[in-house]
């Protein structure tokens, strides 16, 4: 990327910005217009600098360190020289990419004085180049986030998480159809769930069956938690918190009667159009999932979570969260999950599941719903059903995915999932 990069990297700065220093989501600041200004190649490259940053940002800050003398320089500083290290030891020209950082920090009034060391910095960053970078150890996330995840997995566990996500994610497809003839097609391969993984995806859009709706976007880890439940034709299941989609069109694809409900409107319109894509159909209903009546042969509760299983896919989180939230999450998913056994005919079957790395919102919530409601069981088949790996069971009877399984494939997110069934 020439000086003629410089509007996109201004935006990548930007994205650090808002993440970083105010706590914002990347997908709330391209879905609010951030990114609108560029032209569409540069605001891909936008957006992939930034997340190549994030997803760098512990190794580009260990390598940036020992260039101050005392403490380090203004997060906005700190920003620029992070995105030039990225690009530096990722090949691009030293030469335009110091200019254009120099010139992002200079344009600053508060920062101003600090282009010559910009300069410097990045010109000593330049003579290390990729070896510099690549001699340096994985990164690690954010300490408030990893200090609890090693106390629940094991630091080896953890070392080994933290190499999947700077790894990132390869683009996963759930299938209508024959998971084999799609892998053709699109010049993937089938894991052993089903799911077809593609490396070096193109644009979606653009990539053969997208618009027959051969397949949909679906990591292979959230495409378990219908598998355990191995839906019937007929069966009617309840879809809650069901945006983007992804399982409603799997229950749907089985032959069940679905209601998906979402609380966003925008949410639930994209479940519409997936469903249209894809020539599936299922009830789409705009509700909160407490406002929801009826009785369900089975009900699927993706509960709103810290999402810190998704990490490899969305590096800014443990940047723009601090943990803060977490309590008031799991007191929801303890409700949602009352909630939802009340929508449920005898003996019927409810699969919980959240994107998360933490046991306070997988394995504790099941173990205290258990205890909360006499006669309530896990059905310890549903990992079969999925053809899963037994070990990884949990003790409780749920199952929890981790980014470190099948690292010979690419990883998967984190997830938590049990199926409970109603006395």
């Amino acid at each position: 990327m020439s000086q003629a990069g410089l509007p996109p990297r201004r935006a990548a700065h930007h994205l650090l910005e808002q993440i970083i220093g105010e706590g914002r989501l990347m997908a709330e600041l391209i879905g609010g217009g951030a990114l609108d200004h560029l032209a569409p190649d540069d605001r891909a490259r936008a957006q992939r600098l930034a997340t190549d940053a994030l997803r760098g940002l512990d190794r580009a800050d260990r390598m940036l360190k020992p260039y101050f003398k005392k403490a380090a320089p203004s997060e906005y500083v700190m920003n620029a020289l992070r995105l030039g290290v990225i690009e530096i030891t990722g090949g691009e020209a030293a030469h335009g990419v110091v200019n254009a950082y120099v010139e992002i920090v200079g344009r600053n009034q508060r920062t101003a004085s600090m282009k010559g060391m910009t300069n410097a910095i990045l010109r000593r960053i330049s003579e290390e180049g990729p070896a510099g970078w690549t001699k340096r150890a994985v990164p690690l996330m954010p300490g408030w986030l990893r200090k609890p995840l090693v106390a629940a997995w094991g630091r080896p566990a953890m070392d080994a998480m933290d190499a999947a996500h700077f790894a990132g994610a390869q683009l996963d497809l759930t299938c209508k159809g024959d998971p084999a003839r799609v892998a053709e097609a699109v010049g993937g391969v089938v894991l052993p769930t089903g799911t077809v993984r593609v490396a070096d995806a193109g644009q979606v859009s653009q990539m053969s069956g997208f618009a027959q709706g051969d397949w949909w976007v679906q990591d292979a880890a959230a495409a378990v938690p219908v598998m355990m439940l191995a839906p019937t034709t007929g069966m009617t299941v309840l879809d809650l918190c069901a945006a983007p989609g992804g399982k409603t069109m799997q229950l749907a694809a089985a032959g069940a009667k679905v209601t998906a409900v979402d609380i966003s409107e925008g949410r639930i319109g994209r479940v519409s159009e997936n469903l249209s894509r894809v020539k599936l159909t299922a009830d789409v209903m705009l509700s909160d999932a407490f406002d929801v009546t009826g009785q369900y042969d089975a009900v699927l509760l993706d509960a709103p979570c810290s999402a810190t299983g998704t990490i490899r896919r969305h590096p800014d989180l443990p940047y723009a969260k601090d943990g803060s939230e977490f309590a008031d999450l799991i007191e929801q998913q303890e409700r949602l999950i009352d909630h939802a056994l009340t929508l449920l005919k005898p003996g019927g079957k409810l699969v919980y599941c959240t994107c998360s790395l933490l046991p306070d919102e997988g394995e504790v919530q099941i173990e205290e719903a258990l205890e909360r409601h006499a006669g309530l069981t896990v059905d310890l088949s549903a990992t079969e059903r999925a053809g899963i790996d037994p070990d990884w069971t949990t003790y409780e009877g749920g199952l929890r995915l981790r980014p470190d399984y099948w690292p010979e494939l690419g990883g998967m997110d984190g997830f938590y999932i049990a199926v409970l069934t109603k006395p």
